[in-house]
């Protein structure tokens, strides 16, 4: 029975890296796949990891229709076991209720690839629905770093080496400029203060915040 399975996890976890191996392992036992991709680093229709590997893909746009493309490709006579859907959490609700139906209706295994939450800690609409209607939802085992050297749990934005928490919440090229953040560090005394005090002061020195905050491991120079 086929899937849709979600991997997520922060910035620097393997996600692309992940996705080309999956592909790679599919295609070795005969299957045939689609790639998708949308606002990668790299440019458009193409997957790109950190480490370096790079594979064409189609590029998802706002209109991008993943039934209709499943259908026209199987029209055609291509073969069409599963899809490879990176950098998910761009895409549309709508377009994720799609890849829900092609699971369902064809029984086509989904893989899809994104994180969580933006710089401001909210979910992006794919990565809701994503977790709304995956058969699975499996965080990656590789551990990114915050900067505080603890396992990064949020996404942070920034700005010459300070911390923003303003701005379009899609930003694609700069990868400098979106870093894998620590709990300890986006957090403060308590969850709910965190529309009360910016983000950009609940991180560990030179912007610590003026109570008690959750310590960083390791880290002394946190406030106490």
């Amino acid at each position: 029975m086929a899937e849709l399975v979600f991997f997520s996890g922060t910035m620097d976890c393997g996600k692309s890296t992940l996705a080309l191996q999956m592909d790679y392992n599919h295609c070795a036992r005969g299957r045939g796949g689609v790639l998708f991709a949308c606002h990668d680093r790299a440019g458009e229709a193409v997957i790109s990891s950190r480490l370096g590997l790079r594979t064409p893909a189609a590029e998802v746009a706002p209109g991008t229709d993943f039934w209709d493309e499943v259908v026209r490709r199987r029209t055609r006579g291509d073969r069409v076991d599963y899809l490879i859907c990176d950098e998910a959490q761009f895409y549309t609700a709508e377009q994720i209720e799609q890849l829900a139906r092609v699971v369902d209706e064809m029984d086509i295994d989904v893989f899809a690839f994104g994180i969580n939450t933006d710089f401001q800690t909210r979910l992006f609409p794919g990565s809701q629905r994503l977790i709304e209607l995956a058969d699975q939802v499996q965080v990656l085992q590789v551990q990114a770093l915050c900067w505080c050297g603890n396992r990064a749990t949020h996404n942070a934005r920034t700005l010459d080496g300070v911390m923003t928490v303003e701005g379009e919440q899609v930003a694609v090229g700069d990868v400098a400029m979106v870093e894998p953040a620590a709990v300890g560090n986006m957090a403060g005394a308590s969850r709910w203060l965190w529309p009360m005090w910016p983000l950009s002061n609940r991180l560990c020195p030179p912007w610590v915040p003026p109570w008690n905050m959750r310590r960083c491991a390791g880290d002394t120079s946190c406030a106490d």
